[in-house]
C-alpha cells in the first residue's frame, strides 16, 4: 500500500514536471513570437522616419530652389519680400522637425564615415572657387557610390572607403552627394541666365 501511493506520488510529479516543461516551452515560443513582432515594427519605424528625414532634406531643398531662383529675381521688389518672408517660414518651420535615425557602426565603419564625409566636405568648401572642377570631382565621388556601370571616371580611392562604411551609411552619403550636383547644375543655370541678362543689357545700351 505504501509502495502504491510512493509510485503515485512519482508518478504525480513527473506529470506536473512535464507540464511545466511544456508550458515553458509555450511560454519561450510566445515571448519569440512578440519579440519578431516587435522586431518588424521597429524595422517599419525605421523605414518610415528615414522617409521622413529624406523628406525634411527634399522640403529644405525645394524651398532653397525657390528663394535662389531666377523668376524671384524678376518679379518687383513688394512681391519678393512678401515672398521672401513666406519661404523664410516655412524654412524656419521646417527647420522645427528633427528627424533622425542613428546607424549602429563598429570602430572600421565610424572611421570610414569620417573620412568619407571629409572628402566630401573639402570639395563642398571649394564650389565658388572651381565649380567646374568640384561638379566634376563630385560625380566621380558618386560614381564611386552606384552599382551600374557610371559614365563617368570612378574615384577608386573613395569607392574603398565607402565600401567600408555601413549600408546606411552608403545610401546616406550617394544622396547627399545627388543633392550637392543637383544643386550645382541649378546653381549654373542661375549663372548663366544671369550672364545672358548682362549681355542682352549690354546690346540694349549699345543700341540706343
Amino acid at each position: 500500500m505504501a509502495q502504491a501511493k510512493i509510485s503515485a506520488k512519482m508518478n504525480d510529479a513527473k506529470s506536473a514536471k512535464f507540464s511545466r516543461t511544456i508550458s515553458m516551452a509555450d511560454r519561450s515560443t510566445r515571448l519569440l513570437e512578440s519579440l519578431d513582432e516587435v522586431e518588424m515594427r521597429v524595422e517599419a519605424l525605421r523605414e518610415a522616419a528615414t522617409v521622413m528625414e529624406q523628406e525634411r532634406e527634399s522640403l529644405l531643398e525645394m524651398i532653397q530652389l525657390i528663394q535662389n531662383s531666377q523668376e524671384m529675381r524678376t518679379i518687383c521688389d513688394g512681391e519678393r519680400e512678401e515672398l521672401t518672408l513666406t519661404a523664410n517660414r516655412l524654412m524656419n518651420r521646417t527647420l522645427t522637425v528633427q528627424v533622425t535615425v542613428d546607424t549602429i557602426r563598429n570602430e572600421q565603419q565610424e572611421d570610414a564615415l569620417r573620412r568619407a564625409t571629409a572628402v566630401i566636405d573639402e570639395i563642398a568648401a571649394k564650389v565658388l572657387d572651381d565649380m567646374e572642377g568640384a561638379r566634376k570631382r563630385l560625380q566621380a565621388l558618386h560614381a564611386a557610390c552606384v552599382t551600374e556601370a557610371p559614365p563617368v571616371p570612378i574615384d577608386q580611392k573613395f569607392q574603398t572607403i565607402v565600401i567600408s562604411c555601413a549600408l546606411e551609411d552608403q545610401k546616406k552619403i550617394k544622396r547627399r552627394l545627388e543633392t550637392l550636383i543637383r544643386n550645382m547644375g541649378n546653381a549654373e543655370r542661375t549663372i548663366k541666365i544671369m550672364d545672358h541678362q548682362k549681355v542682352d543689357e549690354s546690346k540694349n545700351a549699345n543700341g540706343k
